[in-house]
């Protein structure tokens, strides 16, 4: 039987390189992948602290990443062996009814599920369901680092923060976090021509990189963060915050910037229960918002790119080689202590 290397969660906080036998085609409907770039996600670095009951030990992570087609199954029309595409974070059969209402995350027989229910992309080779609704053509112009970040980041903070914020022209927009995914919804918020976008967040180097991609402002998380924004918008707030951390604590610092009328749009993934001020918001016309990233997007980010008019490989800060794949989860895991934002995994 053929090998390949794959990184396996062989128990709590081990990501381990692991001989396994290459993938096959189980249904007609799958496509085999050669991958060429993954990445790690921070829900990745979840699965390992036990936090992901679905993701069995013995898993292949990764649910990220630009491949070759090697081969198909039968019933795969769009997609033949040698093409290059991207790797959707979502895995959509596109017929039944969360897929054909616009919820591919919620797909039936799909959804998240490389590298938690099924064997991931932090592999050599990846089976990928659904092939005809989970891939994506690269576009020839446009580097595979940027299209890597197309998997998942991108569209996660443009549908689930710029989309569900209802950011629109002339808005002001704060965003809690400036991580990759917070980074990715300050990069598409510039679609739509915001008054002011405000990067909030306790690491200044974070910082600096969200005003390299366009914030207008930034302000350090601490005691004084709500009086800045304020001074920022008058004293009204903010049209838009995005949460983009997921933990109490931030959920509960939008509560407090969200102008009269505003939308609260929650992108980071919660594993603790928060609490919600009715006592302060119940007549303040708020709506808040929660969704999965769906990928609906991804075509049209696809093209974006290819014309220059995002430029998402810039949240990029580190490379490595497959064989180093252990090391690279060591630094995503101490990701502040090494200044490191996103990864690329060369395989």
């Amino acid at each position: 039987m053929a090998t390949m290397k794959a990184l396996v969660y062989a128990a709590t906080g081990k990501p381990t390189l692991e001989d396994r036998p290459k993938p096959t085609i189980l249904k007609p409907t799958d496509a085999i992948v050669k991958m060429i770039k993954t990445t790690i996600c921070g829900t990745d670095l979840h699965i390992f602290k036990g936090d992901v009951a679905t993701c069995d030990t013995g898993r292949i992570i990764g649910h990220e990443g630009v491949a070759v087609v090697e081969q198909v199954g039968d019933k795969v029309s769009h997609f033949k062996p040698g093409d290059k595409v991207i790797v959707s974070c979502i895995t959509s059969c596109t017929n039944c009814t969360n897929c054909r209402t616009g919820m591919p995350s919620h797909c039936t027989d799909g959804g998240w599920t490389l590298g938690n229910t099924i064997d991931g992309t932090q592999a050599e080779y990846t089976r990928v369901p659904h092939a005809d609704g989970s891939l994506h053509r690269v576009a020839k112009s446009a580097s595979d680092d940027a299209q890597l970040m197309l998997s998942d980041i991108v569209p996660a903070g443009y549908e689930c923060g710029v989309l569900q914020g209802k950011v629109k022209l002339g808005s002001t927009v704060a965003i809690v976090g400036s991580g990759p995914v917070g980074l990715s919804a300050l990069i598409t918020s510039q679609l739509f021509s915001p008054l002011q976008v405000i990067m909030i967040d306790l690491n200044e180097n974070r910082l600096s990189t969200a005003r390299s991609l366009g914030a207008t402002h930034t302000v350090v998380s601490g005691p004084n963060a709500v009086e800045q924004v304020m001074e920022l918008t008058a004293g009204r707030g903010v049209d838009t915050v995005i949460e983009a951390v997921g933990i109490p604590a931030t959920f509960e610092l939008c509560q407090k910037l969200v102008a009269v009328g505003g939308t609260i749009a929650n992108l980071g993934v919660h594993g603790a229960k928060v609490d919600l001020h009715m006592e302060k918001l119940w007549d303040r016309n708020i709506t808040i918002t929660t969704r999965l990233v769906s990928t609906t997007s991804t075509s049209m980010l696809i093209k974006l790119v290819e014309s220059g008019k995002i430029q998402p490989e810039k949240v990029l800060t580190h490379n490595f080689a497959f064989g180093d794949i252990e090391k690279a989860y060591s630094i995503f895991g101490a990701a502040e202590s090494h200044n490191c934002l996103k990864v690329v995994i060369n395989i």
